[in-house]
């Protein structure tokens, strides 16, 4: 069996594992949720779950992967020495391809998008934009084409291994993300109007907090970081030993939430300088943002239609840096667990995410055979892992590393052998016992309408 890869540099660490995290929910899901729940009060609200929650699960999945080296299935069979913990790994593994499947979909629909940015097709009126995304996500096959073709480019970047592809792509994407962003970020906040779009989204409306938020900022907190995936462990499996988990914690949640409310800042003052109150989901990105841009730079019509372009090559990059993490958690599975070549690794899980992708993609393109319990196939998909197998995932996790491993094996993680982090060593134990199991059952309930 070929020596395991590693990340070859502390930024190849951080942009990796940031890269994970950073996603197409950080541009539709994360900003409308901010604007609309309190703005700044929400954002606060927010960090306060990334540190109750977010950090001490990511941290979690840190310790597993790292002090095993290994993925994730054979990661929780070896710190619990053959005992049934290990399925944890394989719900996992089982989580995210799905997840690399249906995602995938709504990826594919990025890449039409910035194909027809290009040709300036994403410049008619709301009706015609409205009826050209109805009629494309309705088409029996196109999508599903362009949801395995985004996988198999994925698969390109995957099977030239941790340093040669993921690390590499990740150096690359996650600049030009971040460089995109910004530029769209400086059009959007100087056009005339821009500053009501900033106030929506920084201006502590307290009288909005409710328990329904706290729930939602909580939730969001989970979700953007990808607990019970098992992807935070499997790219932990590739830190050196020397890598500073808390450090490294921190430095990628700052990311991931300053990319989510850059991205905010993207898209409020280019809304509310047309006068549009941007809604979530996919009608965001496909219907309504390409015609607040068009609306909002149609003075200058060069400049609209590269920001439009720049606005889909971003949301392109955003996805990728996800299904590159997605798909590495299989392969490096059924590389280690069935000592195949890493390429033939990679095509395994091409093949099952592929098929997911299709199905999904034709159950939202009119076959409506494509249903379970009366949903979609793509929706089930999307609620099962959102809904049931994340939150289980996570849960266990926290309570594998909280009860189960040994409190000096955790030490050891955490601290880096005693040399870093003490001081927070008991901190971060009582919340991984304590609190993430509370706040897990907590948006579980609140998932399934309970609370």
């Amino acid at each position: 069996m070929t020596e395991r890869g590693n990340f070859g540099s502390k930024i190849g660490v951080i942009l990796a594992t940031a890269g994970s995290a950073v996603g197409l929910g950080n541009v539709w899901r994360f900003p409308y949720m901010a604007g609309e729940n309190g703005g700044a009060a929400f954002i606060v609200i927010y960090l306060v779950c990334i540190l109750m929650l977010g950090l001490p699960g990511m941290l979690s999945e840190f310790i597993i992967g790292r002090h095993a080296q290994a993925n994730a299935a054979r990661a929780y069979d070896k710190l619990s020495k053959g005992r049934p913990w290990k399925f944890v790994g394989y719900l996992g593994i089982l989580t995210s391809t799905i997840i690399l499947g249906f995602y995938s979909v709504v990826a594919g629909w990025c890449l039409q998008y910035l194909y027809i940015a290009l040709t300036g097709m994403t410049s008619g009126n709301v009706d015609a934009v409205r009826e050209y995304f109805t009629d494309f996500s309705g088409d029996a096959m196109k999508p599903a084409i362009l949801g395995v073709l985004f996988i198999l480019i994925t698969q390109f970047v995957v099977v030239r291994g941790v340093r040669g592809g993921i690390e590499r792509a990740s150096k690359l994407l996650m600049p030009v993300l971040f460089v995109l962003l910004i530029i769209i970020v400086v059009a959007s906040c100087m056009l005339p109007g821009a500053l009501e779009g900033i106030r929506f989204l920084f201006y502590p409306d307290f009288g909005k907090l409710s328990s329904d938020v706290l729930l939602e900022a909580l939730g969001q907190s989970f979700f953007s970081l990808s607990l019970g995936t098992a992807c935070l462990c499997t790219y932990a499996s590739y830190f050196s030993k020397d890598t500073n988990l808390l450090k490294s914690a921190f430095q990628i949640v700052t990311i991931d939430t300053m990319i989510a409310v850059l991205a905010g800042l993207m898209i409020f003052p280019a809304a509310f300088s047309v006068g549009v109150n941007p809604d979530s989901g996919p009608s965001l990105i496909f219907i309504t943002l390409p015609n607040v841009f068009s609306q909002a730079f149609a003075s200058m019509p060069v400049v609209g239609y590269v920001i439009s372009v720049m606005f889909y090559a971003l949301l392109v990059f955003a996805a990728m840096t996800s299904t590159i993490s997605m798909h590495e958690i299989g392969t490096a599975f059924f590389t280690e667990e069935f000592t195949l070549r890493r390429r033939y690794s990679a095509w395994v899980v091409t093949v099952a995410a592929g098929a997911i992708c299709v199905l999904c993609s034709l159950s939202v393109g009119g076959r409506s055979w494509l249903q379970i319990t009366g949903v979609a196939l793509m929706d089930f998909c999307d609620k099962i892992t959102a809904n049931i197998m994340m939150p289980i995932g996570a849960m266990l996790t926290c309570l594998f590393v909280g009860w189960y491993i040994p409190k000096r094996t955790v030490y050891a993680e955490f601290t880096n052998r005693g040399m870093t982090n003490q001081r927070w060593f008991m901190i971060y134990l009582f919340a991984v016992r304590y609190i993430c199991p509370i706040c897990i059952l907590i948006i579980f309930l609140h998932q399934m309408g309970v609370v």
